[in-house]
């Protein structure tokens, strides 16, 4: 390529690179280790320093910048892609004859996204003879490169990791064993015959860390941090990996008088663990996100007000500490989100509520200021790992606001009360942002409930002087069915089932909400002393 070429394709690199942290730094270092040398590795400290050593070794040039695209892929950074000519979409059609980063180190990757702060400081308890004596272990990445370049890890090796993850946390496992059954499919497939038998015996005999689990000297409460893939699609019933008894732990050739059980449960501590703990000091904190009024390029919001109102007296009335938010921009959201993390109210409360009313686009919402915010980055505040204080406390999204541009059709036509004259949507369409700059996506942690007014792609619909369909339906639910004792799910669904009712007077527009979740136990809100607010 000449000179101009080059300087624009470096100039289209520091970009994507001045839009990575540090811990995307972190995180691209380690998916590199297959093909760059950890001596390399180690001396990189940014983003640039990795695109430079894949550039001079032709992995990245001008023509052809997969590996970086699946790279950013990888640590979710969906929305830097079009930056280099690349889609989600685009690459996930090439992973597969393409894709560089090994099975081996996307499922270590996995796993180091699930280690919270408690599990990293049990694993060095227990590891204390194989990792370096040094400073704490600040993450799941550097716990496993430890691990890797002392020997005690690797492709054909899980033996310890699989004795750790047994201790710290089973639900870790699964993820192991997935990653073995894939890779034990894959080798059917390429020799076209039986796959051989399980994973080779380990290459070092010691047995110290089973012998200190053995002990019971280690006291610490099981986890069961659950986030494998994106949040699922609520139909009716939670899916739970941590109980499924066709998955087995620790089952290796040459250990069996050394792996450890799974622990047997009794009915009544099944039933407790299977319930969110609501009974602490606080309830939890309500923030109330309402824009109404916007810059000249969207339209004010009338009716959201109503919303607001409504969700702070139901709120209140379970027991939340609720603080509201009016007209902000998308800065002013991101500082408000950035104080409540570091927020040390999370140590006594249950749980978080979040509510956005605001306009939207797929993937995103809108600030006053007309500036999008993904809402993958708006949940990612309150991940175990950025707020260790909410880690394993259910943490609940509702977003109002549209995803899309486009018109759900009914099935039927079915009218409805209500003006026509009166109903807005959430939706519009400044041309600010394209459909590449805004990619859906939300985090693949555990303890996670999104619920979103409508479906990607789609408007919502707001009365503007009624509220908007989806919030006055959820605080209607929300206040019916609390007293009877049902989980939040249930009511999402009921949710569901009443804004799928509702249509405009001609029966020409319907909306369909969607929730989705992470959710590893039934979430129901203890009955508030107090009668609904309708009824006081």
């Amino acid at each position: 390529m000449d000179e101009a070429d080059s300087v624009k394709f470096r100039q289209q690199l520091l970009m994507v690179a001045e839009d990575l942290g540090r811990e995307d730094v972190e995180a691209l270092k380690f998916l590199c280790q297959d093909f760059i040398p950890f001596g390399k590795l180690e001396a990189m400290t940014s983003a640039c320093a990795v695109f430079q050593f894949l550039i001079c070794n032709d992995m990245v040039n001008q023509e052809d910048t997969f590996v970086l695209a699946e790279l950013l892929y990888r640590i979710q950074r969906n929305n830097l892609l079009h930056r280099i000519g690349y889609t989600k979409e685009k690459v996930q059609e090439n992973l597969h004859l393409r894709g560089k980063v090994s099975e081996f180190r996307q499922m270590l990757y996995g796993l180091s996204e699930e280690f919270t702060e408690d599990d990293l400081r049990t694993a060095e308890f227990l590891l204390r003879g194989y990792l370096p004596r040094r400073q704490s272990i600040m993450s799941g990445m550097e716990l496993l490169t430890a691990l890797e370049r002392k020997g005690f890890l690797s492709e054909n090796d899980l033996y310890l990791l699989e004795e750790l993850c047994s201790k710290v946390s089973q639900d870790l496992l699964i993820r192991i064993n997935t990653y073995k059954m894939k890779k034990v499919s894959l080798s059917v497939q390429e020799s076209k015959g039986p796959a051989s038998s399980s994973v080779p015996e380990p290459s070092f005999g010691s047995t110290s860390l089973h012998a200190a689990i053995q002990e019971g000297s280690i006291q610490h409460p099981t986890k069961n941090l659950e986030s494998y893939g994106s949040l699922r699609e609520h139909t009716g019933h939670v899916h739970s990996f941590g109980s499924n008894p066709g998955i087995e732990a620790g089952n290796l050739v040459g250990h069996s008088e050394q792996s450890l059980k799974l622990r047997e449960q009794d009915d009544e501590s099944k039933t407790t663990s299977s319930l969110y703990k609501m009974d602490g000091p606080c309830r939890g904190h309500c923030l109330i996100f309402n824009n109404v009024n916007f810059d000249e390029s969207l339209r004010p919001r009338m009716g959201s007000q109503k919303d607001a109102d409504e969700l702070e007296r139901v709120f209140k009335w379970l027991g939340l500490e609720v603080v509201t938010y009016n007209d902000r921009t998308s800065i002013e959201i991101r500082d408000h989100l950035e104080e409540w993390q570091s927020s040390k109210k999370w140590k006594d409360s249950d749980c978080l509520v979040c509510c956005i009313l605001t306009h939207g686009k797929s993937g995103g919402i809108y600030g006053t200021d007309a500036l999008l915010i993904p809402i993958r980055t708006i949940m990612s505040y309150f991940t175990a790992k950025r707020c260790p204080l909410l880690a394993t406390k259910p943490k609940l999204f509702f977003i109002q606001a549209c995803q899309g541009n486009k018109t759900q059709k009914p099935v039927y036509l079915e009218a409805d009360a209500g003006d026509r004259g009166h109903l807005g949507s959430d939706a519009q369409s400044t041309g600010s942002f394209s459909a590449q700059q805004m990619m859906p996506s939300i985090p693949e942690e555990a303890d996670f409930l999104l619920g979103m007014a409508t479906v990607d792609g789609y408007l919502s619909f707001r009365h503007t002087r009624e509220g908007t369909w989806y919030i006055q339906a959820l605080c209607s639910k929300l206040l019916e069915l609390i007293p009877s004792g049902e989980d939040i799910l249930s009511i999402l669904t009921a949710v569901n089932k009443d804004v799928s009712d509702r249509a405009d007077p001609r029966g020409s527009i319907k909306q369909m909400p969607q929730p989705a979740y992470t959710l590893r136990k039934k979430l129901i809100f203890p009955v508030p002393r107090d009668p609904p607010p309708s009824q006081q």
